[in-house]
C-alpha cells in the first residue's frame, strides 16, 4: 500500500480498469481502518481520570494496534505485488516444451503467492480482535461506537480477504496445497465470525436507546 499516494489518487487507481489496487488491497485496507479506530478509542482513554485505572493497559494497546496498523499496510502492498507476479508468470514464453513446463510451475507458484497475502490478512484481523474486545469493554465508553466500526471492519477485511483466498485457490492445480489453505482459512473464517459478531452485538446492545 503506498502511503505516499493521496485518498483520491487512490480511489482513481480503485476505480480504474487497472487491476491493482483490487478487492485484496482493500481488505488490508479494512484491517489497517480498524486498527486505526481502535488506537483512536486508546487515546481517547488515556488521560482520562475516569480511566486511570485502565491508562497503562490502553498505551500497551495502542502501540499494539500500530503495529497491527503496519502489518496490514505491509500486506496491502504485498498483495499488489502478489498479483503483479502472477500476471509476469502468465506473460513467459511458451514455445517450447521446457518453457511451457517452467512457465505453468511459475503461473502455480505466484497463484499460491497470491492466495497466501489474503490468508495472512485474515490472520491478522483474527489477532487483532482480542485487542478490540479490550478496547470495546475497557475504552472511553463516549466512543463505544467507534470501537463497534473497528470491529464490524475487521468482519469486513476478513471476508473480502476470504473472497480473495478462494478465487486464487480455485485456479490451482495442485489441489492438496489449494485444500491446505482453503481449510486453514475455514477455521479462521469461523473464529473470526463468530467473535466479531459477538463484539458488534455486544456494542449495539450498550448503545441501544432504552
Amino acid at each position: 500500500m503506498n502511503l505516499t499516494k493521496t485518498l483520491q489518487e487512490y480511489f482513481n487507481e480503485l476505480s480504474s480498469n487497472s487491476p491493482t489496487p483490487g478487492g485484496g488491497n482493500v481488505a488490508a485496507l479494512c484491517g489497517a481502518l480498524s486498527a486505526s479506530l481502535g488506537m483512536m478509542v486508546c487515546n481517547l482513554t488515556i488521560g482520562k481520570k475516569k480511566y486511570i485505572d485502565v491508562e497503562q493497559e490502553m498505551i500497551r494497546l495502542k502501540e499494539k494496534l500500530e503495529g497491527y496498523q503496519k502489518k496490514f499496510f505491509v500486506l496491502g502492498a504485498k498483495d499488489n505485488s502478489a498479483f503483479d507476479k502472477v500476471m509476469e508468470a502468465f506473460k513467459l514464453p511458451k514455445e517450447s516444451d521446457a518453457e511451457k513446463e517452467f512457465r505453468i510451475s511459475k503461473i502455480e507458484e505466484a497463484i499460491i503467492g497470491a492466495a497466501e497475502v489474503p490468508a495472512d490478512v485474515m490472520k491478522a484481523c483474527n489477532e487483532i480482535l482480542p485487542m478490540l474486545k479490550i478496547v470495546i469493554e475497557k475504552g472511553n465508553k463516549n466512543s463505544l461506537s467507534d470501537a463497534g466500526v473497528a470491529a464490524s471492519l475487521i468482519n469486513a477485511a476478513a471476508k473480502s480477504a476470504y473472497l480473495n483466498v478462494l478465487i486464487n485457490c480455485s485456479s490451482l492445480s495442485n489441489q492438496t496445497i489449494a485444500n491446505e489453505i482453503k481449510k486453514r482459512t475455514d477455521i479462521q473464517m469461523d473464529e473470526i465470525l463468530r467473535t466479531s459478531d459477538h463484539l458488534i452485538e455486544q456494542v449495539v446492545k450498550a448503545i441501544q436507546p432504552q
